[in-house]
């Protein structure tokens, strides 16, 4: 009985939490306006359902949908795309928002709006953007971005799945896995190789609808984390697609699929900065209602330390996740920047689940609590569109051609 009530004053205290947000002043009303919508919506429909969406693997399709409704799947696109017409920093908001809530929302949210949306806003032509653009970013439908191989990892110039030209047509054979939102989207954003000696500039990209005869996925994926999310394998076997089905140019693929990874990452960023920002939450929560030795556990000089160091770390990351965001609405380089952000808001993600689960002792072990998710979910942030150790390589060779240009 006394757990039961501890979970439920916890719970309590996280939903009345009053937070500031770096650097508030440099919000726009609208801006702030849509912060306070998200943390509204993570809080009352988001995040006291994450912990069952997660436990079951059950995606949220309802929570999907209503995100839809309420434009955050096209936070950035035009409204003339079907999006909502806000900013890069307006998406970034949103994103962390969600994430706070669930983790597994977020990312559906991020491949919808920057791996999946971007691509086709800035490639496509008035067609595509018409068929595969306008009715994914009003939430309508939902994208998904299939650039990885069961071989290539990290190195995505590698690509085995070809596009083989035929007439007015081209022809894919392959196959691509850890395809997040695969097993639910309605269309994909092919790359595949339509020139081998070419290299890394043969490869070009494709825009694919679900139910195209030869393509099919394979099982959902059992994950550690952002088990709420759909994560499959896309497999093509002589998949035949309309040449107008292509993305830019022929050989234009790798650059679409490098440009598009630099803008995901702000959006990873801003999920893994909703993770550490609900770890934090949870933790302090937590330390401000348990009490040991006649005292809350807040008042220890060791739990401070933990919190201090938490709180140092997420506003740190969220400082270089705007200013990713804000070179990119100015259309200025971010490459390195959003490599910077995403760096260090994943690796603050893990740090403050893990410090979380140490201030929640034996509680943060366990799934009455949300520290466990928060710290699973965490991990996959320094892996996807981008490891944390090729996030060190992109911003090494940015520095480098900073000092001999």
């Amino acid at each position: 009985m006394q757990a039961i009530q501890r979970v439920q004053a916890w719970r309590a205290g996280v939903a009345g939490t009053k937070r500031n947000i770096t650097s508030n002043f440099q919000l726009t009303e609208e801006q702030k306006m849509l912060r306070d919508m998200c943390r509204t919506f993570a809080d009352t429909e988001l995040a006291p359902k994450a912990g069952e969406w997660d436990k079951n693997h059950t995606y949220p399709a309802d929570a999907v949908k209503k995100m839809g409704e309420m434009g955050l799947m096209g936070v950035a696109q035009s409204t003339e795309n079907g999006g909502a017409g806000m900013d890069v920093m307006s998406y970034a908001i949103a994103m962390e928002e969600v994430s706070r809530g669930c983790a597994s929302c977020g990312v559906v949210m991020s491949v919808n709006n920057s791996l999946y949306g971007d691509p086709v806003a800035k490639f496509g032509n008035a067609q595509q953007k018409e068929e595969f653009l306008k009715p994914f970013a009003s939430g309508q439908k939902l994208g998904c971005f299939a650039l990885s191989e069961p071989g290539n990892g990290s190195d995505a110039g590698a690509a085995l799945t070809t596009a083989t030209k035929d007439g007015d047509h081209y022809i894919l054979n392959g196959t691509k896995n850890w395809i997040t939102n695969g097993p639910q989207a309605d269309a994909a954003l092919v790359f595949a190789t339509s020139d081998k000696s070419a290299k890394h500039k043969g490869i070009s990209a494709f825009l694919v609808h679900k139910g195209t005869p030869g393509f099919s996925t394979g099982k959902p994926e059992d994950k550690l984390g952002i088990r709420g999310s759909g994560t499959c394998s896309l497999i093509f076997e002589n998949c035949r697609i309309p040449a107008s089905a292509l993305l830019g140019q022929p050989g234009m693929g790798f650059k679409i699929a490098m440009m598009t990874l630099d803008g995901g990452r702000i959006g990873i960023a801003s999920q893994a900065l909703g993770i550490a920002q609900a770890s934090l939450d949870c933790a302090v929560n937590y330390a401000q209602q348990r009490m040991s030795f006649g005292a809350p556990i807040a008042k220890l000089q060791a739990i401070q330390f933990k919190i201090a160091d938490m709180s140092m770390r997420i506003e740190a990351s969220r400082l270089l996740t705007w200013r990713a965001a804000q070179l990119k609405e100015a259309k200025q380089p971010f490459t390195k920047e959003a490599a910077m952000a995403k760096l260090m808001a994943s690796e603050a993600a893990t740090f403050c689940s893990h410090q979380a689960i140490q201030i929640l002792g034996g509680y943060g072990y366990v799934s009455d609590y949300p520290a466990e998710r928060h710290y699973r979910d965490a991990r996959i942030t320094e892996i996807y569109e981008g490891t944390s150790e090729v996030q060190r390589l992109v911003i090494a060779g940015n520095i480098y051609k900073e000092y001999n240009p």
